[in-house]
């Protein structure tokens, strides 16, 4: 009976997890250049490698470390989308985070470098990827009101009861209406079986601006650094550095069959780091422990969710509208918090919300670059002596 609280609360981070996200996961994939069975594949491979990584890491430390896949890296892909050569130029990209991810881990004056990136801008740069998607439930509405309605309606009712809840609810009721409507695509038998598609990467300097960098920097910005913030709030202080470069690895794994990224978890992890998981910190290992073991059971499944949910695309990407309007809100509000950057920042939100692509370089690059040259000539100017005799 003492397992039963940290088994039960892991399985339900893993439940909330994947049934919040998994939608934006399908959409970047595919946006990016993958097909169905592409997309199930990366789907299947990010939830095996996150759930062994948080296996691997809450047996290792007896601490509730729990990974989880990018899921605003998913929603940068969706904004980008696909390099001139298609997925395997985006698999290359991911090869490349991976290996970023490990060397912020290892080197220490580069993972200082990453965090020293400053947090206005990194989350205008989030904000603006985010924007498009966020508008997704208006377009449902506006495409297929009587289903979308429903959806919007459970999210907004459960939103008022439990949050955190509201997504997975709100994903729920989409997977009725679209076996309601046969509007989704028929499951065989086949589609259980795990079908893991390698894919021989390509790379390009296009798909390394525009795809690599942005997601590497997304995922350390706004899943790495809040995942151990997230741990020290309830008194777990882990070296970070082994943390991190485990998420890299975990990806380097994952990227060949479609994986994007890795990372830190944030909101499960504090599922399971709270005192709810177990009233004893040092026995809460064991919900990020079956966090992990749920993880692993619902990427087996990834081939028939990712082919009942094609039938219907309006519907996924309106539950995952739902699912990134806090996370939209909530990098805003700190893009826009610093009275001294909120113009740098602004820069950063609408070039990154444009979804235009200089020299084949998409926006969320240019976003960045432009926050930050507005943001280097304000400080140089603040820095600036007046002259002498000139009024100040």
């Amino acid at each position: 009976m003492r397992l039963l609280q940290p088994v039960s609360a892991g399985l339900v981070a893993a439940f909330v997890g994947y049934a919040s996200s998994f939608a934006v996961i399908l959409k970047g994939l595919t946006a990016v250049g993958a097909s169905d069975a592409e997309a199930a594949s990366g789907l299947m491979a990010l939830s095996i490698a996150m759930g062994a990584a948080g296996i691997a890491l809450s047996l290792g430390t007896r601490m509730p470390i729990s990974a989880a896949w990018s899921t605003p890296g998913a929603a940068l892909l969706a904004s980008t989308g696909a390099a001139a050569g298609g997925f395997p130029e985006a698999v290359g990209a991911f090869l490349v985070v991976g290996a970023l991810i490990v060397a912020a881990g290892l080197i220490r004056p580069f993972g200082r470098a990453i965090a020293a990136i400053p947090p206005a801008l990194a989350n205008a740069m989030l904000a603006g990827v985010l924007f498009s998607l966020c508008l997704a439930p208006v377009k449902a509405m506006a495409e297929a009101p009587r289903l979308a309605a429903p959806i919007i309606l459970v999210w907004l009712l459960m939103a008022r009861w439990k949050r955190l809840y509201a997504t997975p609810a709100a994903a729920i009721v989409a997977c009725a209406l679209i076996a309601a409507t046969s509007q989704g695509a028929p499951i065989a038998w086949g589609d259980f079986t795990p079908r893991a598609i390698l894919v021989t990467p390509g790379f390009s300097a296009e798909a390394l601006i525009s795809l690599a960098l942005p997601l590497f920097i997304v995922t350390m910005a706004s899943q790495n650094l809040p995942g151990l913030a997230v741990l020290a709030a309830n008194g777990y202080r882990p070296p970070p550095g082994p943390l991190i470069v485990s998420t890299g690895l975990f990806t380097l794994l994952a990227a060949p069959f479609g994986g994007h990224a890795v990372n830190l978890s944030a909101i499960t992890a504090a599922l399971c780091a709270a005192p709810d998981a177990d009233p004893d910190p040092a026995r809460r290992w064991i919900a990020g422990a079956s966090s992990g073991v749920g993880y692993i059971a619902f990427g087996l499944l990834a081939g028939a969710m990712t082919r009942f949910v094609s039938g219907s695309p309006i519907l996924i990407e309106a539950v995952a509208g739902l699912a990134l309007l806090g996370a939209f809100g909530a990098a805003l509000s700190n893009a826009l918090a610093p009275p001294g950057e909120r113009e740098a920042a602004l820069a950063t939100f609408v070039t990154a919300a444009s979804g235009v692509a200089f020299f084949g370089i998409g926006g969320a690059f240019w976003g960045l670059a432009a926050g930050g040259a507005i943001l280097a000539l304000s400080r140089a100017g603040a820095a600036r002596p007046d002259r002498p005799g000139r009024p100040s």
